[in-house]
């Protein structure tokens, strides 16, 4: 624990101590002063009591001297009532004053106890507040504690490291020297023997020891090589699993069609217009196909270009809003939608580089990112699809000590074709290496545009990783749905074709077809040829099929006896 902390509870103590005794001392003295107070009423009651008692007893013995003529037997009498009189006067007032002392007492004791209450609240409070306080102290402490350890531990590795260099340098050295001195001596032995010169004796041991080496390295070289090989798929895995473990994205599904909402069936009509006027301004203005049919209270807004379907839907809205539609009015009000949707779908653009913390982006291409809002493939959203891609590029460029930045650059642009496909001829992958080089992209976003379907060939690792992150966020489960129809025409072509081979039992298709179980007749396919089976089966359904993702395929042979005992 640092001094400063230990210095500050230790004050805090203090403080919380010094506070519990002012408090008690406080009570103490005011309990002493009631005490006392009370004390005093009571002497006083009792002084007033027996000074009314001897003023009785003067009184009686003033009548009694009196009354002493009247006769002895009337002042004895009046002596014993005077003294009566006395008496009860005194046990009442020593009465009255014992119940003063007492209810003196338990007031007394009442507030002593009250104050201690509120003192021991008060010192409780307080060491709860230094312990909570203590407590974050001994966290801090621990963790400082444990990174100090953690970095211990990395000294001592790296201090063991550093001998273990030594002394494999110092054994490397002392086998260098033995093997020279050897050398010399087999040189020398060689040149008694063969009669040869002490330089070609040189040049043939040093021949066959690079023979020797040479085949040395090259075992030490495959044995790298497949160490190498087994370390990257390992790295390659860990890279891949923590990548889809730390992003998961919603994933919204658009359509060719929309539907606007009418607040009655009246507006169908003042939509057609007197001799369909209306609806043929509508249609050539906002270039889109508008279905009126049976539907009560809406109609259908058609268009494969997913932009101007927007724009259309806007523009209706507003003008069923305002319940003027007529071809001038309709003009007037899709120009400025028109215009509002481009200032939004700019900024839409802008946003998506702030959010993955890009650097500057050419402002007309920030517009064709934002566009891929609007734009679906396979039912999934275009423009979450690239954000993920980003994404999972800048993960992985982090854990492979690349350039972070220009992997999610690379991942965010890889589709940017498919903004403009709809409008520009060739492929979304043409159309985006084309606006790359158009708004002056970097070399590696061309290339990763250009070679993420594998049009071309890879030039920079980012096309690497662009494959990867492109096939993870696209074939992973629920990215692109389909409808019902295509899932069954899968499941029935991959039952199918497992179904056709002789000795199969039956088929059965899981996970949406994505897992498919075979069995077969033991005394048919031996186990041998499950293996064979399954190979066959498996190269049919990648010639024949087109599916998302993998098919795992498994061929089940077993045999089984069965009894029933009665």
């Amino acid at each position: 624990m640092e001094p400063i902390a230990i210095v500050v509870i230790c004050v805090l103590s203090v403080l919380v101590i010094a506070a519990g005794v002012g408090g008690g001392f406080l009570a103490y003295h005011l309990l002493k002063r009631r005490a006392e107070k009370a004390r005093s009423d009571a002497a006083s009651i009792v002084s007033e009591a027996h000074a009314a008692a001897e003023e009785i007893l003067k009184r009686a013995r003033s009548e009694a001297e009196r009354a002493q003529a009247d006769g002895k037997a009337n002042a004895e009498l009046a002596i014993s009532r005077a003294k009566l009189e006395a008496q009860s006067v005194r046990t009442a007032a020593e009465a009255e004053g014992k119940q003063v002392r007492t209810a003196a007492q338990s007031e007394a004791e009442k507030i002593r106890s009250q104050a201690k209450c509120e003192g021991d609240e008060m010192v409780v409070a307080r060491t709860a507040e230094l312990a909570a306080q203590a407590r974050k102290l001994d966290d801090r402490e621990a963790g400082i504690q444990r990174r100090d350890d953690a970095l211990t531990a990395r000294e001592a590795e790296v201090e063991k490291l550093k001998a273990d260099t030594k002394a494999k340098a110092e054994s490397l050295q002392a086998l260098e020297t033995q093997l020279n001195t050897r050398q010399e001596s087999i040189e020398v032995e060689l040149c008694r023997v063969a009669h040869l010169s002490q330089e070609d004796a040189r040049r043939e041991v040093l021949a066959k020891a690079e023979e020797r080496s040479a085949v040395e390295v090259a075992e030490l070289l495959k044995t790298r090589h497949d160490e190498a090989e087994d370390k990257a798929e390992e790295t390659a895995r860990t890279i891949l699993a923590n990548a889809m473990e730390r992003y998961s994205q919603d994933v919204a599904i658009e359509r060719t069609t929309t539907t606007v909402a009418l607040p009655s069936d009246e507006m169908k009509g003042r939509i057609i217009g007197r001799e369909g006027r209306n609806i043929k301004s509508l249609e050539a203005i906002l270039g889109v196909d508008i279905l009126i049919d049976d539907t009560p209270e809406a109609l259908t807004v058609s268009c494969f270009n997913p932009i101007r379907r927007e724009a259309a839907v806007r523009t209706l809205q507003v003008l069923i809003k305002d319940g003027r539609i007529q071809p001038g009015r309709i003009e007037e009000t899709y120009a400025k939608i028109k215009k509002s949707l481009d200032d939004e779908i700019r900024h839409i653009g802008e946003e998506v580089v702030m959010r993955l913390g890009l650097p500057k982006i050419n402002r007309d291409l920030c517009y064709y990112i934002g566009r891929l809002k609007y734009r679906t493939s396979f039912t999934q959203n275009a423009l979450e699809h690239c954000i993920q891609v980003g994404e999972l590029c800048g993960m992985m460029a982090a854990e492979l000590g690349l350039d972070q930045t220009l992997a999610k650059r690379c991942g965010l642009l890889h589709d940017i074709g498919k903004a403009a496909d709809f409008e520009l001829e060739g492929s979304h992958v043409e159309i985006g290496a084309r606006l790359a080089k158009k708004y002056g992209e970097p070399p590696e976003v061309i290339s990763a545009i250009s070679s993420h379907h594998g049009d071309c060939e890879k030039k920079y690792i980012y096309d690497v990783l662009v494959v990867a992150a492109d096939t993870l966020s696209a074939a992973r489960p629920g990215a692109r749905s389909e409808t019902l129809e295509n899932y069954i025409q899968r499941v029935a072509d991959i039952e199918r074709i497992c179904t056709s081979y002789e000795g199969v039992q039956s088929c059965y298709a899981f996970q949406s077809g994505r897992d498919v179980r075979i069995t077969v007749y033991p005394e048919k396919i031996d186990d041998r040829g499950i293996t064979l089976l399954a190979q066959q089966i498996r190269d049919r359904i990648q010639s024949e099929m087109t599916y998302p993702g993998n098919i795992k395929i498994t061929v089940i042979r077993e045999s089984r006896a069965s009894e029933t005992a009665r």
